[in-house]
């Protein structure tokens, strides 16, 4: 039994999670998340804020705008839709 589900998870991968602010829940089960990305420049060495809008799946629309939410990469689901909300992290205030 143990090696059956040590094969699953073998098989299924690593998955990217992301942490980012919830920008708009307007559409439903959907959600768009900014992610935020540090880089540093490779000649003048400053770190540079890039940001990244998702569309994240939300299936008991429980993200307002605002929140931190933690999301993970998953199947596509639509299509721009590649990453689901796993949990709420920080409400807004």
């Amino acid at each position: 039994m143990s090696e059956q589900t040590a094969a699953a998870t073998s098989e299924r991968g690593y998955r990217k999670t992301r942490r980012g602010y919830v920008v708009s829940d307007k559409m439903q089960k959907t959600v768009v998340v900014e992610v935020e990305d540090r880089v540093k420049h490779p000649l003048y060495a400053k770190v540079i804020r890039r940001t990244t809008k998702v569309k994240a799946h939300d299936e008991a629309s429980v993200a307002g705008v605002g929140d931190l939410v933690l999301i993970a990469e998953t199947r596509p689901l639509s299509a721009t839709k590649r990453w689901r909300v796993v949990e709420v992290l920080e409400r807004a205030k």
